[in-house]
């Protein structure tokens, strides 16, 4: 009895060792795919414009980094450590602001240059000049300095005009449209509030032509939702 005995009791400690180193290499595996599911998730490597790695963790911010500006957009990021470029990331992205620069008959060349003097401590995604032209001069994913509070989740767009009455520019209009609509659509933004004034936000009077006259605030709000349509 016992020669046939100790052959059972082996084979069943072989199994049991098999089982476990199984069960190991199993939890193993789980971890590793746990790791890197979580890798993703949590962040993404993002190289921006030669200015190094950053890690962003948060996948709506993530995905708005990688977006590729239209070549109808003139990028002209300021540097990093300029004082009105924090290179703060944005916590959500709920809205695209439209506002006025203020300063009659300047341009956004200008208006780009003045927020990065030094001591400026205000600035802008976008700048659209009075002949239309558009300048990028922060990256998307990060925080503006245009809307107090709602920095923290919108895009900024100051658009230059002629005059102190602040109507934009046909050209300029029409900038401001094609470009509204673009980011609309590659940040997803949907909704009656996803496409604000200023004003909206803080109550200031700004862009001042399209606060006095709410008929042409909501021409601009049509005319981008037909762009969008139309894309």
């Amino acid at each position: 009895m016992s020669t046939a005995v100790v052959p059972q009791k082996s084979s069943r400690r072989r199994r049991a060792r098999k089982r476990a180193r199984q069960k190991s290499v199993d939890r193993r595996m789980v971890l590793v795919a746990v790791l890197l599911l979580a890798g993703l998730l949590s962040a993404v490597y993002f190289l921006a414009r030669g200015e190094g790695a950053r890690i962003i963790t948060d996948p709506q911010i993530a995905r708005i980094a990688g977006l590729e500006v239209p070549d109808w957009v003139d990028q002209q990021i300021l540097p990093e450590d300029s004082d009105s470029r924090r290179g703060d990331l944005l916590e959500a992205c709920n809205a695209v602001v439209i506002h006025y620069v203020g300063n009659p008959g300047t341009t956004a060349e200008q208006n780009r240059n003045y927020y990065g003097n030094p001591g400026t401590k205000v600035n802008s995604h976008f700048l659209v000049g009075l002949d239309g032209e558009i300048i990028q001069s922060i990256p998307l994913e990060e925080k503006s300095s245009a809307t107090s509070e709602r920095n923290r989740d919108t895009i900024s767009i100051e658009v230059c005009h002629p005059d102190e009455e602040g109507k934009f520019t046909e050209a300029s209009y029409d900038s401001v449209v094609r470009l509204t609509a673009w980011l609309m659509d590659a940040c997803q933004l949907e909704g009656e509030d996803a496409l604000i004034r200023h004003y909206d936000a803080t109550g200031k009077e700004c862009p001042i032509y399209y606060v006095k006259n709410e008929s042409a605030w909501l021409q601009l709000k049509a005319d981008v939702e037909a762009a969008r349509q139309s894309n």
